[in-house]
Protein backbone atom coordinates (compact mmCIF):
# COMPACT_ATOMS: atom_id res chain seq x y z
CA UNK A 1 0.00 0.00 0.00
CA UNK A 2 1.39 3.20 -1.01
CA UNK A 3 0.81 6.44 1.13
CA UNK A 4 -0.95 9.49 -0.34
CA UNK A 5 1.41 11.73 0.68
CA UNK A 6 4.82 11.11 1.51
CA UNK A 7 4.67 13.86 4.39
CA UNK A 8 2.89 11.62 6.28
CA UNK A 9 4.71 8.53 5.22
CA UNK A 10 6.20 7.91 8.42
CA UNK A 11 2.70 9.03 11.04
CA UNK A 12 0.86 6.04 11.86
CA UNK A 13 -2.94 6.60 12.29
CA UNK A 14 -3.26 4.70 15.60
CA UNK A 15 -2.18 4.93 18.80
CA UNK A 16 -1.78 2.99 21.92
CA UNK A 17 -4.03 3.43 24.69
CA UNK A 18 -4.99 1.73 28.62
CA UNK A 19 -7.07 -0.93 26.59
CA UNK A 20 -5.53 -1.64 23.00
CA UNK A 21 -4.66 0.48 20.08
CA UNK A 22 -6.84 3.48 19.04
CA UNK A 23 -7.08 3.41 15.14
CA UNK A 24 -8.50 6.70 12.98
CA UNK A 25 -9.97 5.27 9.75
CA UNK A 26 -11.85 7.50 7.23
CA UNK A 27 -14.45 5.08 5.13
CA UNK A 28 -15.79 5.22 2.29
CA UNK A 29 -18.93 2.82 2.03
CA UNK A 30 -20.41 1.74 -1.70
CA UNK A 31 -17.55 1.12 -3.16
CA UNK A 32 -16.53 -0.69 -6.36
CA UNK A 33 -14.97 -3.73 -3.49
CA UNK A 34 -13.36 -3.79 -0.16
CA UNK A 35 -10.19 -2.47 0.50
CA UNK A 36 -7.04 -0.54 2.55
CA UNK A 37 -6.76 2.24 0.75
CA UNK A 38 -3.76 3.89 1.93
CA UNK A 39 -2.89 6.87 4.30
CA UNK A 40 -4.27 10.28 4.02
CA UNK A 41 -4.16 13.35 5.89
CA UNK A 42 -7.30 14.28 7.61
CA UNK A 43 -8.96 17.60 7.65
CA UNK A 44 -7.94 18.37 11.26
CA UNK A 45 -4.14 17.56 10.27
CA UNK A 46 -4.37 14.07 12.16
CA UNK A 47 -2.97 10.95 10.25
CA UNK A 48 -5.84 8.48 8.73
CA UNK A 49 -6.02 5.04 7.16
CA UNK A 50 -8.20 5.36 4.22
CA UNK A 51 -10.68 2.08 4.04
CA UNK A 52 -13.58 1.56 1.09
CA UNK A 53 -16.38 -1.31 1.65
CA UNK A 54 -19.39 -2.75 -0.84
CA UNK A 55 -21.80 -2.36 2.15
CA UNK A 56 -24.18 0.31 2.13
CA UNK A 57 -24.03 3.32 5.28
CA UNK A 58 -27.54 2.02 6.47
CA UNK A 59 -28.58 -0.05 10.01
CA UNK A 60 -24.30 -0.34 10.43
CA UNK A 61 -24.02 -2.25 7.52
CA UNK A 62 -20.75 -0.40 6.49
CA UNK A 63 -19.22 -0.31 10.17
CA UNK A 64 -19.89 -4.47 10.01
CA UNK A 65 -18.06 -4.51 6.82
CA UNK A 66 -15.42 -1.93 8.45
CA UNK A 67 -14.89 -4.24 11.23
CA UNK A 68 -14.78 -7.75 9.53
CA UNK A 69 -12.50 -6.32 6.68
CA UNK A 70 -9.58 -5.25 9.26
CA UNK A 71 -10.16 -8.29 11.35
CA UNK A 72 -9.64 -10.29 8.22
CA UNK A 73 -6.58 -8.38 6.76
CA UNK A 74 -4.65 -8.19 10.03
CA UNK A 75 -5.91 -11.86 10.92
CA UNK A 76 -7.67 -10.23 14.08
CA UNK A 77 -10.11 -11.52 15.91
CA UNK A 78 -13.59 -9.38 15.26
CA UNK A 79 -14.27 -8.83 19.11
CA UNK A 80 -11.52 -7.40 19.84
CA UNK A 81 -12.41 -4.35 16.91
CA UNK A 82 -14.78 -2.24 17.75
CA UNK A 83 -15.95 1.18 16.82
CA UNK A 84 -16.18 3.71 19.78
CA UNK A 85 -16.27 7.15 17.92
CA UNK A 86 -18.19 8.35 14.64
CA UNK A 87 -21.04 5.40 14.02
CA UNK A 88 -22.56 7.31 11.57
CA UNK A 89 -19.82 9.48 10.48
CA UNK A 90 -16.74 8.92 7.68
CA UNK A 91 -14.26 9.36 10.34
CA UNK A 92 -14.55 6.86 12.69
CA UNK A 93 -12.32 5.70 16.25
CA UNK A 94 -11.65 2.15 16.37
CA UNK A 95 -10.37 0.11 19.60
CA UNK A 96 -8.09 -2.91 18.99
CA UNK A 97 -8.08 -4.32 22.45
CA UNK A 98 -4.77 -6.06 23.19
CA UNK A 99 -3.24 -6.89 26.43
CA UNK A 100 0.19 -5.25 24.87
CA UNK A 101 -0.59 -2.07 22.97
CA UNK A 102 2.43 -0.89 22.00
CA UNK A 103 3.00 -4.51 20.59
CA UNK A 104 -0.22 -4.24 18.63
CA UNK A 105 0.53 -0.77 17.93
CA UNK A 106 3.64 -1.55 16.18
CA UNK A 107 2.97 -4.30 14.19
CA UNK A 108 -0.30 -2.71 12.94
CA UNK A 109 1.93 0.09 11.76
CA UNK A 110 4.50 -2.45 9.93
CA UNK A 111 1.41 -4.36 8.20
CA UNK A 112 0.35 -0.79 7.06
CA UNK A 113 3.28 0.01 5.43
CA UNK A 114 4.19 -3.08 4.01
CA UNK A 115 0.76 -4.34 2.87
CA UNK A 116 -2.09 -2.48 4.48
Amino acid sequence: MAAADPDIADAPPLEPCARGVRLFVRLTPKASRNALQGLAADADGGRVLKVAVTAVPENGKANQALVKLLAKVWKLPKSAVSITAGATDRRKTLLIESDDPQALADHLWERMRDHG
